[in-house]
């Protein structure tokens, strides 16, 4: 079966490729090297050149679409409750129903961190007083970004008319 000029062929084969592998790495430094160290970690990296985009970096990116007023006075609040199906695994919309989230009846208009039974993490606090639909929109564009250090780990619902409908659909739900 295997004798011991087997095995040395099989040994002397895997050293063959890792030399030729170890070389080809050396020759690509060698090759593709600029001679430039590499920075550390804390220090800057200075740009080689910089391609003209004829885009002003300080500028203001120009707004898309209708404002978020004229959206929501035509959002329809049945795609709403479709789309609020990505907001179900966390939060419910029964009274005094707690779950990951706290329970979004009534929450629009309601005051922010109010839900008795649900501990907040108290960076909702610092950007609003009122679950205003205005706020509501801002939040469910990017909660992260919205308040940094909310307990709510979504990434947000881009779309202004999603958000709109979901805002539409939880009004329904009184309070």
């Amino acid at each position: 079966m295997f004798d011991t000029m087997t095995l040395t062929k099989i040994v002397g084969a895997f050293c063959g490729s890792l030399l030729i592998f170890l070389l080809g790495g050396w020759a690509g430094e060698l090759i593709y090297n600029t001679g430039e160290e590499v920075p550390h970690e804390g220090e800057e990296v200075h740009q080689a050149y910089t391609i003209d985009t004829g885009e002003d970096e300080n500028a203001e990116p120009e707004e898309e679409g209708p404002p978020f007023e004229e959206v929501l006075a035509s959002a329809d609040p049945a795609a709403g409750e479709r789309v609020f199906g990505k907001c179900r695994a966390c939060h419910q919309v029964e009274e005094g129903a707690n779950a990951v989230g706290p329970t979004l009846y009534g929450v629009v208009g309601r005051e922010v961190d109010t839900v008795a039974g649900y501990s907040y993490s108290g960076a909702l606090e610092e950007h609003a007083d009122v679950w205003s639909p205005e706020n509501l929109n801002a939040f469910l564009e990017d909660p992260q970004g919205y308040a940094p250090g909310t307990k709510m780990s979504f990434n947000g619902l881009p779309s202004v008319e999603d958000r709109a409908a979901v805002i539409a659909y939880l009004q329904t739900l009184g309070g």
